[in-house]
C-alpha cells in the first residue's frame, strides 16, 4: 500500500506536506530507498544556490519537520545521513518501478493477463501526477517520465496479445509515433491493425516502415515483422476448418484454457494438451481450432490408429494427401502456414512425434496442435497440463447437464455440491453423473458412488466408445502401460493421502516409477509446504485398488505400506532443534491421511508395532496443531496397544513418542490420569533429557507433585520447560489459575537456552492464562511473541492459533479496530471446523458492534450465535448462550432472550453435581447470566459473588466485564454482596457446589 506519493501533490496517508525543501528532502531519500542518502549529498542538493549559515542544523530542522507528519520511524538515521524506513510498495515513485519490472517478467514468461494488471498497477499510481517541480522533486518526476512510457508500452503490447486488439489499436499507434523502431511494438501494431481495420492497411504500414528503414539504413525489416507480414497475405486465401466440430453445449470453465493455448501457439512451433482421461483435451482442442488465427486448420483424430507406422498415413488421407510418393511434403504443401491438429496420441506417441519432428524440421511456419495423456518430449513442444475443474464449474456443469437430462429433477445446492466435490473435477464423471438423473435423485448418486465404476456409465450416444462409462475412460489409460508399470499402479493406490517420490520408490521398489507415471497423466505433481507430492485421482485410485484385488495383491501391498510407515516413524528426527521439530511436523502433516489409514490397518490386524509408529507420528503433529479431540482419539485407542508390545531397538522411541503423547493429552483436555501410557514409558530405557519427547516423558512420569515441582527448577532447559508446562496444567485443571500462570512465567524464565520454540509455547501458555486471570495488554504482548516466533520458525497453524487468541486479547483491550482486522485475516486459520469458525466470528463481532455503540445490530448477532447452536450442550454452547443473556441484560433487552435465560438455571443444574474444579469458570459464567436475569436482588447479589468465586471467562468484552457485573451487584444489594463475597472467600469445591446449587431455586422464581 502506497504511503508516500511525490508524483503528484507531495502526501503522506493523504496528508499533504507543503513545502518545495520537504518534497526536496523526501524525493532525494525516495530515490536512494534502500541505502539512504549523506547529509553532504542533501545539503548540496537542497541548498544548490546559496548554503545556510549552518547547514547541519538546517538539515536537522528539516528532517525534524518531516518527521512531525511522517514519524520518527519512518525518517531513520544512517551512520552518513538519513534513509526512509519504507519498502518499495509504500513510495509511489519506487512502486512504478517494481511494476515496470514485473510486467517486463511476466512478458517474458508468456503471462500476459498478469502483466497487463502490473502495467494498469504501475500507471495508476500516475493518477493525478504533476509535471515538473524545482530541484530534487521536479529532477525525478522527469526521470519518471520514461518509467510511465514504458508501462503504457508493456499494457499496449500484453492486451495486443490477450486478443484485445481494439483497446490496444489506439495505444500502440501512439507509441509508434514516438517509438519509430520498435519493431516488437511494431510488430503488435500490425497484428491489431488487421484485426480492426484490416489487411490492406496493415500491409501499407508495413511497407511504409520496410520503404523508410531501407533508405534511412540500408536494412529490411526484422524476422518477426517479416513472419507478420507472410501472416497477412496468407490471410487472403480461403480459410479452410477441417475436421473441427462445432460443440452441442457450451464448454463451461475452459476460457482462460483457450487463450492460453492459443498465446502458447503463438509462441512454440509444437503445443501439447495434456491431462488424465475425461478432462476434456479434444473438446478444448475443438474450440481452439475454432478460435485459432490460421486460416487453415486441419483436425485429425488418431483414436482409431491402431500403431506407430499408421500415424503417418492417417494424416496424410485426412489433409488430403492422398498416396503421394512424399506424404511429409504433402502435408506440408497442404498446411502452408496453418494449424494441424493431432488428437489422442498417446496410444501412438512414438509415431505422432516422429511425424511432428518431420514436419518441425521443413517448416519454420507451420503450427501444431496435439492432444494426449502423455507429451511427445520433443525441444519443440511447449506443454499444457489442462488442470481439472474448479468446484464452482463442476457444479454449474452437473446442473446444466441435469436439467437437460430431467428439467424437473431436483437439485439440492449442498447435495449437489457433496456430489460435484466426489468426482476429481473431471467434466465426463459430471456428465455422466448428471446422466444418472434420468432416473436417481443426487441423493440416492451420493450415496451410490462408492461403486463409481457402475455407476458412471451412458454417457451419450455421440460420445466416443471409450467416453461411454469412467471405467472406460481409466481402462483406457491403463492399457497403455507396461507391465511394471500397471503394478506400481495397484501398489501406490494404497496410499489415501498422496505420497512423496521417495515414499514410492520405497513400496514399488522401482526409483523411476513416479517421472513414467506422471507422463501418462495418472499422478499429478502438488507443491504444496512439504515440498512436492503425487497425487492420484481418486478415480484412478478405486480403479488401482480394484486391479489390486483382482490380482491378489493386497496382503503383499499392505505390508510393505505399514513398513514404509514404520520407517518413517524410526527416521524422525529425536533432538530438540526447533527447525527439525517444525519441517517433520509439516512432512507429518502431509501425510496425515495416510498415517490415519495405516492405524486402520494395524488396529485390524493387531499390529501394534505399526500402531506405535503411526501413533508417534500422528501425536506429534496434534500436539504441536493442539487438535485436542484427535489427540484424546489417540489417547483413548492407543495404549492397550502400546501396553502389549515389547518394541524392537529401532522402533523404541517411536514407541516413546506414542506413549507420551498419549499421556500428555490428560494434561492438555483434563481427562483422567492415562495409566497404560505412563507403564509403557516407564517399561523403556530412560529418555535423552535433552530432546522434546524425553524432557517431556521425565516430566510426565513425576511420581508425585512434589517430584513434579523440583523438575520445574531443572538445570535441563527443556525438563524445566515441560515440567512448568504440565504443571501449570495441573494448576489450570484446580482452577488455581494464578499458580498456573506463575508456572508459565517460570517455564518462560527456565527455558531461554531452549530455543524459540519452547519460549513460543511459554509466551503461548502465558498469554492463554492472561485471557482469563488479567485480561488485556499482558495477554496481547504474550501472545504476539509467540506469533512472531512460530512465524519466524515457519510454524504457521501454530501462528494462525496465535492469531484467534489475539482476537480475543484485542476485544479485552479495547482495540475493536485491531480485533476488527485480526478477524478479517482469519479466513483459511485451521483453528476450528468450518461452523466454529463461524460461531467465533459472529460473536467477535457482535461485541466489536456493541462496543461502537450499534446495540441491535450486535445483540442481533449474539442472538444469531445462540440459535445455530440450539441443540448443542458442549462448553462452548453453553459459554455462548450465557454471554448472550449478559449482553442483552446490560442493554435492557432481556425480553428478546427470555428463553434462553429460562434454560440457564437447568443447564447449571445439571453441570453442577459433575462439574469438577477446570469446569468451575464455566458454571461462574453461566451464573453470571442466570443473576443478571433475575428480579431477585439477594439472589442476585449472591449469584454474583459466587460467579466470582467460581471464576467467569471473560474471553468476549465489553460484555463480560467483571467490573460491570460488581456495580450491578452492588446496586442490587451491596449489603447482600459484601456479605456473600466474605462468606464464599473460604469455601472448598462441595460447599461452593451446595451453595450455588441452593441459590438456583430462588433465581428459577424470579426469571
Amino acid at each position: 500500500m502506497v504511503r508516500l506519493r511525490l508524483l503528484g501533490a507531495v502526501s503522506w496517508d493523504g496528508v499533504a506536506i507543503r513545502g518545495g525543501r520537504l518534497g526536496g528532502l523526501l524525493a532525494l531519500l525516495a530515490e536512494e530507498l534502500r541505502v539512504g542518502c549523506g547529509a553532504g549529498r542533501l545539503v548540496e542538493s537542497l541548498w544548490a544556490e546559496e548554503l545556510p549559515e549552518h547547514p547541519a542544523k538546517a538539515l536537522q530542522t528539516l528532517v525534524s519537520r518531516v518527521r512531525a507528519v511522517v514519524g520518527s520511524e519512518v525518517v531513520v538515521s544512517t551512520a552518513s545521513g538519513y534513509r526512509l524506513a519504507l519498502d518499495e510498495e509504500q513510495v509511489d515513485v519506487a512502486a512504478v518501478l517494481v511494476r515496470v519490472a514485473e510486467s517486463r517478467r511476466f512478458a517474458g514468461a508468456g503471462e500476459h493477463a498478469a502483466a497487463l494488471a502490473s502495467a494498469e498497477a504501475g500507471l495508476a499510481l500516475f493518477e493525478g501526477a504533476e509535471a515538473g517541480g524545482d530541484g530534487p522533486l521536479g529532477e525525478l518526476r522527469a526521470a519518471r517520465c520514461d518509467t510511465r512510457g514504458e508501462l503504457e508500452r508493456a499494457k499496449g503490447l500484453a492486451l495486443s496479445r490477450l486478443g484485445l486488439a481494439g483497446e490496444a489499436l489506439g495505444a500502440l499507434t501512439e507509441l509508434a509515433k514516438e517509438r519509430t523502431r520498435d519493431e516488437e511494438l511494431l510488430v503488435e501494431l500490425l497484428r491489431c491493425e488487421a484485426a480492426v481495420v484490416g489487411n490492406s492497411a496493415a500491409l501499407e504500414r508495413y511497407e511504409e516502415y520496410r520503404r523508410s528503414l531501407r533508405d534511412e539504413l540500408g536494412s529490411d525489416p526484422g524476422a518477426a515483422l517479416q513472419q507478420v507480414q507472410r501472416e497477412l497475405l496468407a490471410a487472403d486465401a480461403p480459410v479452410l476448418r477441417s475436421g473441427v466440430r462445432h460443440e452441442p453445449n457450451s464448454l463451461l470453465g475452459r476460457a482462460g484454457d483457450i487463450a492460453a493455448v492459443l498465446g502458447l501457439l503463438r509462441e512454440a512451433r509444437v503445443t501439447s494438451v495434456v491431462g488424465a482421461g475425461g478432462l476434456g483435451k479434444t473438446r478444448l482442442a475443438h474450440a481452439v481450432a475454432r478460435e485459432a488465427p490460421q486460416r487453415v486448420v486441419h483436425f485429425v483424430e488418431l483414436a482409431g490408429v491402431a500403431t506407430d507406422d499408421d500415424v503417418l498415413g492417417e494424416v496424410a488421407s485426412a489433409v488430403g494427401v492422398g498416396d503421394a510418393p512424399s506424404p511429409v511434403d504433402g502435408i506440408v504443401t497442404a498446411l502452408g502456414a496453418g494449424l494441424l491438429v493431432l488428437d489422442n496420441c498417446e496410444h501412438v506417441l512414438s509415431g505422432a512425434a516422429d511425424l511432428v519432428r518431420e514436419l518441425v524440421f521443413r517448416t519454420p511456419e507451420m503450427r501444431i496442435l496435439i492432444t494426449s495423456r502423455a507429451p511427445l518430449g520433443l525441444s519443440s513442444e511447449a506443454v499444457y497440463p489442462l488442470p481439472h475443474l474448479d468446484l464452482t464449474t463442476m457444479v454449474a456443469l452437473f446442473s446444466q447437464r441435469a436439467r437437460a437430462a430431467r428439467p424437473a429433477a431436483g437439485l439440492p445446492p449442498t447435495e449437489v455440491r457433496e456430489l460435484c466435490a466426489s468426482l476429481d473435477g473431471l467434466p465426463l464423471a459430471a456428465e455422466l453423473a448428471a446422466a444418472r438423473v434420468r432416473v436417481m435423485s443426487v441423493d440416492e448418486i451420493n450415496k451410490r458412488l462408492d461403486d463409481r465404476f457402475a455407476l458412471l456409465r451412458g454417457g451419450g450416444r455421440d460420445a466416443p466408445e471409450r467416453h461411454r462409462t469412467l471405467h472406460a475412460v481409466i481402462d483406457w489409460s491403463w492399457h497403455l502401460l507396461e507391465p511394471g508399470a500397471q503394478s506400481a499402479m495397484r501398489t501406490l493406490s494404497v496410499f489415501s493421502g498422496g505420497f512423496t517420490a521417495d515414499a514410492a520408490a520405497f513400496v514399488t521398489g522401482d526409483d523411476g516409477i513416479v517421472e513414467r507415471l506422471v507422463d501418462q497423466s495418472l499422478l499429478q505433481v502438488v507443491e504444496g509446504e512439504a515440498g512436492t507430492r503425487l497425487r492420484m485421482l481418486e478415480t484412478v485410485r478405486e480403479f488401482g485398488v480394484a486391479r489390486r484385488e483382482e490380482a491378489g495383491e493386497t496382503e503383499r501391498v499392505v505390508d510393505r505400506f505399514l513398513e514404509w510407515v514404520r520407517d518413517c516413524a524410526m527416521r524422525q528426527p529425536d533432538s530438540g532443534l526447533d527447525t527439525e521439530i517444525v519441517r517433520a511436523v509439516d512432512a507429518i502433516r502431509a501425510e496425515q491421511d495416510n498415517l490415519l489409514q495405516a492405524l486402520r490397518y494395524a488396529f485390524d490386524r493387531d499390529d501394534n508395532a505399526t500402531i506405535a509408529a503411526a501413533a508417534s507420528l500422528l501425536g506429534t503433529l496434534w500436539v504441536t496443531d493442539s487438535n485436542l479431540s484427535r489427540l484424546a482419539g489417540l489417547a483413548a485407542d492407543v495404549p492397550p496397544a502400546l501396553s502389549r508390545l515389547r518394541p524392537a531397538p529401532d522402533l523404541i522411541e517411536a514407541t516413546r513418542a506414542a506413549a507420551v503423547w498419549c499421556a500428555m493429552s490428560a494434561f492438555l483436555i483434563r481427562g483422567p490420569r492415562p495409566l497404560r501410557a505412563l507403564v509403557t514409558l516407564r517399561r523403556l530405557p530412560p529418555p535423552d533429557p535433552d530432546t522434546m519427547v524425553g524432557a517431556a516423558q521425565i516430566a510426565l512420569c513425576a511420581p508425585n507433585l512434589a517430584a513434579l515441582r523440583e523438575l520445574c527448577d531443572s538445570e535441563r532447559p527443556l525438563v524445566a520447560g515441560a515440567a512448568n508446562f504440565a504443571h501449570s496444567y495441573l494448576a489450570e485443571s484446580a482452577n488455581d489459575l494464578d499458580s498456573a500462570l506463575e508456572s508459565a512465567r517460570r517455564m518462560l524464565d527456565r527455558t531461554g537456552d531452549a530455543g524459540p520454540w519452547m519460549r513460543a509455547l511459554a509466551h503461548s501458555r502465558i498469554g492463554e492464562l492472561c485471557l482469563q486471570v488479567d485480561p488485556g495488554r499482558e495477554a496481547y504482548l504474550h501472545l504476539n511473541a509467540a506469533l512472531s516466533l512460530m512465524e519466524e520458525l515457519g510454524a504457521w497453524p501454530s501462528a494462525a492459533r496465535a492469531r484467534w487468541a489475539i482476537v480475543l486479547a484485542n476485544l479485552q483491550r479495547g482495540a475493536f479496530e485491531e480485533a476488527e482486522q485480526g478477524l478479517d485475516h482469519l479466513g483459511d486459520a485451521d483453528l476450528l471446523e468450518e461452523s466454529g469458525r463461524r460461531m467465533f466470528d459472529a460473536c467477535a463481532r457482535a461485541e466489536i458492534l456493541l462496543s461502537r455503540g450499534d446495540i441491535d445490530g450486535g445483540l442481533e448477532l449474539w442472538r444469531e450465535a445462540v440459535d445455530q447452536l440450539r441443540d448443542t450442550h458442549d462448553r462452548w454452547a453453553l459459554e455462548v448462550s450465557a454471554v448472550a443473556v449478559v449482553a442483552h441484560a446490560r442493554h435492557g433487552r432481556l425480553d428478546l432472550v427470555a428463553d434462553v435465560a429460562g434454560a440457564l438455571p437447568g443447564m447449571l443444574s445439571a453441570m453442577l453435581p459433575s462439574a469438577s474444579a477446570a469446569d468451575f469458570p464455566g458454571c461462574g459464567t453461566l451464573a453470571l447470566a442466570i443473576a443478571v436475569s433475575t428480579e431477585d436482588a439477594g439472589a442476585k447479589a449472591h449469584l454474583i459473588a459466587l460467579a466470582e468465586r467460581f471464576g467467569v471467562r471473560q474471553d468476549f468484552q465489553p460484555t463480560m466485564s467483571l467490573a460491570w457485573a460488581r456495580s450491578v451487584a452492588m446496586e442490587a444489594d451491596p449489603a447482600a454482596y459484601a456479605s456473600a463475597v466474605s462468606a464464599y472467600a473460604g469455601l472448598g469445591l462441595d460447599d461452593l457446589r451446595h451453595r450455588l446449587g441452593s441459590r438456583l431455586n430462588s433465581a428459577r422464581a424470579h426469571t
